[in-house]
């Protein structure tokens, strides 16, 4: 069994999880570009959590992933006033998975500024 991969979202403006931000997960094709289908689609719970089947399953895979994070919407969706297209549309992150065995934990922290991206120790 994979390690799976886990996405925590907090909203550091607010001071509060993201409740209800939008996250896809898709495959790195060789070219390091993204390919195939989505993995995992959906938004964030009242826990700051991705809640997917596919995230902690054997089809979380060595090789390269993207996991994109609609903030624009979201900050709409939270009545800010932000522009369109805001600041921070799409905020995407690529990364790589060598050993499945372990589990990989994506904190993702942001504004409508900015945003820290890194694997956690989860």
């Amino acid at each position: 069994m994979s390690g799976g991969l886990s996405i925590h979202c907090v909203d550091v403006a607010s001071g509060r999880v993201a409740a209800g931000l939008r996250v896809s997960v898709v495959r790195l094709g060789p070219d390091g570009e993204p390919q195939g289908p989505v993995l995992a689609e959906g938004t964030v719970g009242a826990n700051g959590l991705l809640q997917h089947p596919v995230l902690m399953s054997d089809a979380i895979s060595a090789g390269g992933y993207e996991v994109r994070f609609a903030v624009g919407d979201f900050y709409r969706g939270q009545g800010a006033a932000v522009p369109s297209p805001a600041f921070l549309e799409t905020v995407p992150y690529r990364f790589h998975i060598a050993d499945v065995s372990q589990h990989y934990h994506l904190p993702f922290k942001f504004t409508a500024w900015g945003f820290s991206l890194f694997r956690g120790g989860a």
